[in-house]
């Protein structure tokens, strides 16, 4: 009867005859995400509660055989979370991950106003603005440190015209963790800039406008009116920024790697070291395992936070 009106008797060979080719096309990438981040991902959970180490490598990579148990890994997360080097590190991390996103998302706002502006040469404007963007990090990071030598670098000779005392950047915490953040402000604003850029354009010319019937200084209308609109689309923008500054590897330890070993380390930089410096996998997929879960629960506290106070507003 069904034959009659047309219809499969068999749902899933329908679905794969209107369905099929897409999916056949998506395949390719779908195994490649599950080979390169999928399965890493879910291998560093078993690794985390496990006791590999260089001395214990031998044997894994001759007999295949993994020994982990709860017991061990609740070993690594406790060795770990009652360290104090951990939360001085932790803390350490938060601060430079506060002041980078807070002047990514400051700076990359403020040059999207300009910007946004009719003005001369703002093709070439922002060109220059996205230079940094375009260079490869570690090239950008490697000027940056030569620019911060103590006696042939541009900024303290640039200090020097003001009579500022050459300062040493690369061989104090302070100077080291400074020209760090410096570095990588200068890296992030293309990134925060260009996205409140997209944004400002999708505003509605017509609420600047009823604003200036109603008298409104620039900065009314920076507050009431672009600032609200932007949230949504920088709110997942200050997500992604948070992830990457909070895992940002390169920038600190390129800068400082010969001079501040140790000194001035965030928390990826730590397991960096853990792991390939000192061999102790386990111990370093167990400190991975914290920091998934930190960023987990900031980036859902955060989102949810921020769509509460959207639905407040409405």
């Amino acid at each position: 009867m069904k034959k009659i009106l047309g219809q499969d008797e068999n749902p899933l060979s329908n679905f794969f005859k209107q369905y099929g080719f897409s999916y056949a096309m998506l395949l390719p990438a779908l195994i490649v995400v599950a080979l390169v981040i999928i399965y890493p991902f879910f291998y560093n959970f078993r690794l985390a509660f496990s006791n590999l180490n260089m001395y214990r490598m031998r044997p894994f990579i001759r007999e295949g055989i993994l020994e982990t148990s709860f017991q061990i890994g609740m070993q690594n997360f406790v060795r770990i979370l009652s360290s104090s080097d951990f939360w001085i590190v932790f803390l350490r991390t938060i601060v430079w991950t506060i002041i980078n996103v807070f002047s990514h998302v400051s700076f990359g706002i403020f040059f999207a106003i300009l910007l946004n502006r009719d003005m001369k040469f703002k093709g070439i404007y922002r060109t220059l603005l996205m230079i940094p963007w375009a260079i490869p990090q570690y090239i950008v990071i490697l000027i940056w440190r030569g620019m911060f030598n103590y006696r042939y670098g541009a900024v303290n000779n640039f200090l020097g015209l003001f009579g500022i005392e050459r300062i040493s950047w690369l061989t104090t915490p302070a100077g080291g963790f400074s020209a760090s953040i410096i570095t990588n402000v200068w890296l992030g604003i293309p990134f925060m800039m260009m996205i409140a850029l997209g944004g400002l354009q999708s505003i509605n010319p017509t609420f600047y406008e009823a604003a200036d019937i109603d008298g409104a200084s620039n900065l009314q209308k920076i507050k009431h009116i672009t600032l609200p609109l932007l949230k949504p689309v920088m709110t997942p923008a200050i997500v992604l920024g948070v992830i990457w500054t909070f895992n940002n590897l390169n920038v600190i330890y390129m800068m400082t790697a010969q001079t501040l070993t140790d000194q001035i380390d965030i928390l990826v930089i730590y397991v960096y070291r853990a792991a390939f410096e000192f061999y102790r996998y386990g111990y370093a997929a167990a400190f991975s395992v914290i920091i998934f879960l930190i960023l987990l629960v900031w980036g859902l506290t955060f989102m949810e936070y921020m769509s509460d106070e959207e639905k407040a507003v409405r």
